[in-house]
């Protein structure tokens, strides 16, 4: 709200909190706004800042930190997360306008979809039906043929249950018999 009143910007003005996907989930939500005609334009992103005891000492706890400070995501040798502090924010509006304006296009975003694991194996293990719907109905807003991504970007606990789980989640369901 402070950048929104600051810059004198009309439209959705929302902060949320969904954890490690908060980014995600407002690119979603400002891409949505976009396109029903909310706003022209939006602004998205999130911060992180490690400002409690507690919260390191919980995910010690839960064995989750990797005690050489080093996160080895999807590595045989991971053994957690490594917690660090981050803030990044993208400007989003319609292809056409920008390219009209002749503003530099860093990526284009064809589709995308949100929702919540429910229950779990734990806090660093994904929903694998849930990831996987999430990331089907993604594809198809998208209008995406799985069998042609080439990329995957996964959020990587770093740890030996929730990496293969999320993995796994990624990969199309006609490939996994190939993996």
């Amino acid at each position: 709200s402070r950048l929104a009143y600051f810059l004198d910007l009309q439209g959705p003005c929302l902060p949320g909190d969904t954890a490690c996907s908060s980014g995600l989930v407002a690119v979603h939500l400002a891409a949505e706004a976009i396109a029903t005609g909310q706003c022209d334009r939006a602004f998205a992103g999130a911060v992180h800042l490690n400002l409690r005891l507690t919260n390191f000492e919980a995910f010690d706890a839960l064995g989750a930190l990797a005690p050489g400070g080093r996160c080895r995501a999807f590595s045989s040798d991971a053994d957690g997360f490594v917690p660090s502090e981050g803030c990044g924010f993208v400007l989003l509006r319609p292809l056409a306008d920008a390219l009209r304006d002749g503003d530099t296009v860093y990526g284009l975003i064809r589709g995308s979809a949100i929702n919540n694991d429910g229950r779990t194996n734990g806090l660093t293990a994904p929903n694998p039906a849930a990831q996987r719907s999430v990331i089907t109905r993604a594809w198809q807003a998208g209008h995406i043929d799985p069998e042609t991504i080439s990329y995957i970007e996964t959020h990587g606990t770093g740890t030996q249950l929730g990496d293969p789980v999320e993995i796994e989640a990624h990969i199309p369901e006609a490939a996994i018999n190939y993996v």
